[in-house]
């Protein structure tokens, strides 16, 4: 893909959506990477203290 395929595009995207949805969209994306992101990691495994007498 070069230059002008890709300003074609960007082109059809904002006749498509309009300069006012673009954003709202944007932070969707944004906020659905992070999610994804933060699901991936592996969450801590909590350890029980046992306490003893001695």
């Amino acid at each position: 893909m070069g230059a002008p395929e890709i300003i074609l595009i960007i082109i059809a995207i904002l006749v498509l959506f309009g300069g006012k949805k673009i954003p709202e969209m944007m932070r969707g994306l944004g906020k659905g990477i992070k999610d994804f992101k933060a699901a991936q990691e592996p969450e801590p495994i909590p350890v029980e203290v046992k306490e003893t007498k001695i």
